[in-house]
């Protein structure tokens, strides 16, 4: 069995978890609070901003050159998301963003991998890729034509963004093939934490998360 394949085994449990998020079931049915909605793009955007900066490490550190080159477009591909979302919500200030407790615990998160062997930092980035995306086409599914947040939810049915995800989980079951057992389990614990951060980023959002002091 792939490593991709007993990973997404491991965290079938939270998977289910994020699709029963009121966030999500809300933004299915477009029925999701516009001030919940602009909370959580701003939160995404503070994400993106370190996701984009954590692929180009991993790409520094990556052995072969075609991994590397593919870890840098998506790191790009990441700015140029960044830059739309600037674009398409001119209303929201950028330049005030403040991550939430969440989100901060998320970014510290992938950063702090940046000092572990190259394996795990890039099994720690994968359930933003792969989660996402399946999370994501549920709601494309699941979305009607009049949901006044269509226009954001097809940009999860783009079909560079799967060919992407597509090549960063093969990569990783590479790098899973070629290191040793130890670090195969730190890869899997790594990804089961970050998808655990990624249902807690949903909820963040919905709840519109503040630090209390």
């Amino acid at each position: 069995m792939k490593w991709s394949e007993e990973v997404l085994k491991e965290v079938e449990g939270i998977y289910e978890d994020i699709l029963r998020l009121p966030f999500v079931k809300e933004l299915t049915a477009g029925t999701l609070s516009k001030e919940r909605f602009l909370f959580y793009i701003k939160q995404d955007s503070y994400y993106i901003e370190n996701y984009s900066r954590v692929l180009s490490h991993i790409a520094s550190r990556l052995p072969e050159k075609e991994w590397r080159e593919e870890f840098l477009r998506f790191a790009l591909d990441g700015i140029l998301v960044e830059n739309s979302l600037h674009a398409s919500f001119a209303e929201i200030s950028y330049s005030k963003i403040h991550p939430t407790p969440t989100c901060l615990l998320y970014v510290s998160f992938e950063s702090a991998k940046g000092l572990e062997p190259v394996e795990i930092e890039a099994a720690a980035i994968l359930p933003c890729f792969w989660i996402y995306m399946l999370v994501g086409n549920e709601i494309h599914k699941n979305s009607n034509t009049d949901n006044p947040y269509s226009n954001w939810i097809n940009t999860y049915a783009d079909e560079s963004f799967a060919q992407s995800t597509a090549k960063a989980i093969n990569i990783c079951d590479q790098l899973a093939q070629q290191t040793t057992p130890e670090i195969r389990t730190k890869m899997t614990e790594a990804f089961v934490m970050a998808t655990k951060m990624e249902w807690m980023f949903w909820e963040s959002a919905y709840n519109l998360e503040r630090w209390k002091i």
